[in-house]
């Protein structure tokens, strides 16, 4: 299975994406809302690159665990455990941070909501562009053998 391919494809649009959302969410955020407009954007790429990871990890660690096997249970089982995990630490996260005067909420929605739209467009472009056969190991009858039947 290609998942090391999709995944290493994964990592590196997310960080371009983190990146893009850290450069241009800084400017808007700063030009919008100073100083907490631009550390709103930064949080808000700081989660794109935390969240991106969490879900790399947990393919990782699902594929180790399950001898590469994606279509197990268990696989699946690791994967949406850590998507709760991520679900949860992402709650947190906004409740530690809703009331600080550092954070502008609109700037800081707007660069999550980036990140939210932008990831699953990282995930689709990765999956997409890795070629992975859809059919296993399937043999295929000779051309000789073609020739002599027909």
């Amino acid at each position: 299975m290609k998942t090391a391919t999709i995944l290493a494809r994964a990592i590196v649009y997310g960080a371009i994406l983190t990146a893009i959302i850290a450069i241009v969410g800084s400017v808007v955020g700063y030009l919008v809302a100073g100083n907490p407009g631009l550390i709103s954007a930064l949080v808000g790429a700081g989660l794109t690159a935390l969240f991106m990871g969490f879900t790399a990890l947990s393919i990782v660690l699902a594929a180790k665990i399950t001898h590469n096997e994606p279509s197990s249970t268990l696989f699946f089982g690791i994967v949406l455990g850590v998507w709760l995990l991520k679900f949860v630490v992402f709650i947190a996260i906004l409740v530690i941070l809703r009331d600080q005067p550092f954070i502008e909420p609109l700037v800081m929605f707007f660069s999550i909501l980036a990140a939210v739209i932008g990831s699953l467009a990282v995930d689709v472009v990765a999956f997409v562009g890795a070629r992975v056969p859809h059919v296993g190991a399937v043999a295929l009858p000779d051309s000789a053998d073609e020739g002599a039947k027909g």
